[in-house]
């Protein structure tokens, strides 16, 4: 009877332990779910976070790009220039950059806006010329005169004397020109042959109109055909010997006014016309 009743106690012993370690497993079990469950909700919370920091970052970026875009549309803030066309503020200040250089005597001349353009192109143009031919200094001269720049190029460098052929001498002062001519697509060039006073008669030419046009459209026929300068850009004209630098009284002084003297016209409808469409 006691071995029964010993027995008895073990297996409630074994019951009663078995019973609280199901207990504990159950409640760690309970645990483990509740730390998957608040580990899956952080996660979720996390990549939330996450994309609306994207977000954030990304309207960031678009406000940046917005306030950088600002910024330039400032600096290219478009100004009227009478009833033309209108160029950016950057051109302006770039205008004034210039005219700041230009002789003052010339720049009171300057009335409008449109004639300050106009004085800044050629003194930028002046320029760009006197660094190119700055090696024929002796036969030719540079000037602005009234906002266009005046190009004047010695007979003797150009033709013989009584022809319109023009001379081998004149390629390189020719083909420097032409390059400055094609850099710019807002000019328009006129070309004038001038001669002296002397009278001339052959069977090739009529008088001194005839040599001054022959010789301009030969010039003119040169820097289209062989220095590839648009046409459309050239103007030929003659003007005789009615436009003397100095008095035709001395072989010296017929010399120098025997001349071509190319005039840039910068146009000013092409030239803010181009600077609209950058």
């Amino acid at each position: 009877m006691k071995k029964v009743i010993t027995v008895f106690s073990l297996s409630a012993a074994l019951v009663a332990t078995s019973c609280v370690s199901k207990k504990k497993f159950l409640a760690v079990e309970a645990d483990l779910q509740n730390t998957k469950s608040s580990l899956q909700k952080t996660t979720v919370a996390k990549e939330e976070l996450e994309a609306k920091f994207a977000k954030i970052e990304a309207r960031v970026a678009d406000y940046n790009t917005k306030i950088n875009s600002l910024k330039a549309s400032n600096d290219e803030q478009m100004v009227m220039v009478e009833d033309l066309a209108v160029i950016s503020s950057n051109t302006k200040k770039k205008m004034n950059e210039t005219l700041a250089k230009v002789d003052a005597t010339k720049l009171a001349g300057a009335k409008t806006l449109k004639d300050s353009m106009n004085l800044a192109v050629s003194h930028n143009l002046k320029n760009s010329l006197d660094d190119k031919l700055k090696g024929d200094s002796e036969d030719v001269s540079v000037d602005i005169d009234n906002t266009v720049v005046m190009i004047s190029i010695a007979d003797d460098m150009l033709f013989k004397s009584g022809s319109y052929r023009v001379s081998n001498k004149a390629n390189e002062v020719l083909e420097k020109l032409a390059k400055v001519i094609n850099s710019e697509p807002s000019l328009e060039v006129m070309i004038e042959g001038h001669t002296d006073s002397r009278t001339i008669s052959t069977p090739a030419l009529e008088d001194n109109w005839d040599l001054s046009v022959k010789r301009a459209t030969s010039i003119t026929r040169l820097l289209q055909k062989k220095y590839d300068v648009d046409p459309s850009k050239l103007i030929a004209s003659g003007r005789s010997s009615y436009k003397p630098l100095v008095e035709n009284d001395t072989e010296e002084n017929m010399a120098i006014n025997r001349r071509t003297r190319i005039v840039l016209l910068p146009n000013l409808d092409k030239f803010f016309s181009m600077l609209s469409a950058n």
